[in-house]
C-alpha cells in the first residue's frame, strides 16, 4: 500500500494530513495549507476533524490565515473548520450555508484572491449536493476533496449525492484536463495524483464498468441494494459495504431501477 504522509507540493501548497485514518478516509483527512511564494496571508482548504493537535500543527504551518475554504460538508472535511477559523480569525466559506461562519459563501465560478493567490471555484457535485473543486491555475492542480480520491474511488453519497451529477463533474474536470488547464489532482485523502486525465479517464470508465455489472446483478435476480453489494462488491472489504450500498442505490436511481429494500 502507498505510504501517504503529506507534504510539500508545488511551490503553493503544504498538505497536512489528519491523525484520523480509517476505511472510509484512507490515511487521514487532507487539510491543503495555500499560500503565494512570499506572501503574508494564506488559504487553508478543509482544516478537517475537530482535534486540537492536528488544528494546532495546521496554525504552525499556515501562520495567518485569510479565510477557510471548504471542498463539502462531511465532518472528516469540515467539523474543525469553525474552531480553527476562530482561533485565526478569519471567516469560512463553502457552498452549503450551514457551515459558512463569519463571511460570504462559495458558488461555481467565483475567484478567492489572497495576497496574489488565486483559487478558481468549479461546482462538482455528485459525492455530495455541495461538494466544490478548487482549481489552482498558477500550480496547473485542482483540488478535489472527495470527488477523486488519491488511491481508490469515491462513495456517490446517496441520497444527497447523484450519480448523473457526479459524471457531469468527472467530466468537466476531465474538460479542464484535456485543455491543459490543471496537471495534477491533490484530493481530500491519499497522495497527489501527477496526471489528472489518464485519473479522470479511469474514473469514468470505472463508472460505466459499474453501471453494467448493477444491470447484469439486477438482472440475474438480485432484489435489493444489499444483494447487489454482495454480488458487484464482493472483492471490495466488507467495512466499506455500507458505503457501496449508498453508491448502488445512486446508481440503481440513475439506472431508473426499482427494486426491493
Amino acid at each position: 500500500m502507498v505510504s501517504w504522509r503529506g507534504g510539500l507540493f508545488g511551490e503553493r501548497a503544504v498538505c497536512v494530513l489528519a491523525p484520523n485514518a480509517s476505511a472510509m478516509t484512507l490515511d487521514g483527512t487532507n487539510t491543503w495549507v495555500l499560500r503565494e511564494p512570499d506572501a503574508g496571508r494564506a488559504i487553508v482548504v478543509d482544516p478537517g476533524p475537530l482535534q486540537e493537535q492536528h488544528l494546532d500543527r495546521v496554525a504552525k504551518i499556515a501562520g495567518p490565515v485569510a479565510v477557510v475554504l471548504l471542498t463539502h460538508g462531511h465532518a472528516d472535511h469540515s467539523e474543525g473548520a469553525r474552531a480553527f477559523a476562530d482561533r485565526a480569525g478569519c471567516g469560512v466559506r463553502a457552498l452549503d450555508p450551514t457551515f459558512v461562519y463569519g463571511g460570504e459563501g462559495l458558488h461555481d465560478g467565483d475567484v478567492v484572491e489572497v495576497d496574489g493567490l488565486e483559487v478558481r471555484v468549479v461546482a462538482t457535485p455528485g459525492h455530495t449536493s455541495d461538494s466544490l473543486s478548487f482549481v489552482l491555475p498558477a500550480e496547473r492542480s485542482v483540488l478535489t476533496g472527495d470527488t477523486v480520491l488519491g488511491r481508490g474511488t469515491s462513495v456517490v453519497a446517496h441520497p444527497d449525492g447523484s450519480l448523473g451529477a457526479y459524471l457531469g463533474s468527472l467530466r468537466r474536470l476531465r474538460d479542464l484536463a484535456e485543455q491543459h488547464e490543471l496537471d495534477m489532482i491533490w484530493p481530500g485523502h491519499g497522495p497527489v495524483l501527477d496526471e489528472a486525465l489518464p485519473v479522470l479517464d479511469f474514473y469514468l470508465r470505472h463508472r460505466a464498468e459499474r453501471l453494467d455489472q448493477v444491470r447484469e446483478a439486477v438482472a440475474a435476480g438480485a432484489v435489493g441494494p444489499m444483494d447487489v453489494v454482495r454480488e458487484v462488491y464482493a472483492d471490495v472489504d466488507q467495512r466499506l459495504w455500507p458505503a457501496a450500498e449508498l453508491s448502488v442505490r445512486a446508481q440503481l436511481e440513475h439506472l431508473d431501477i426499482r427494486t426491493g429494500n
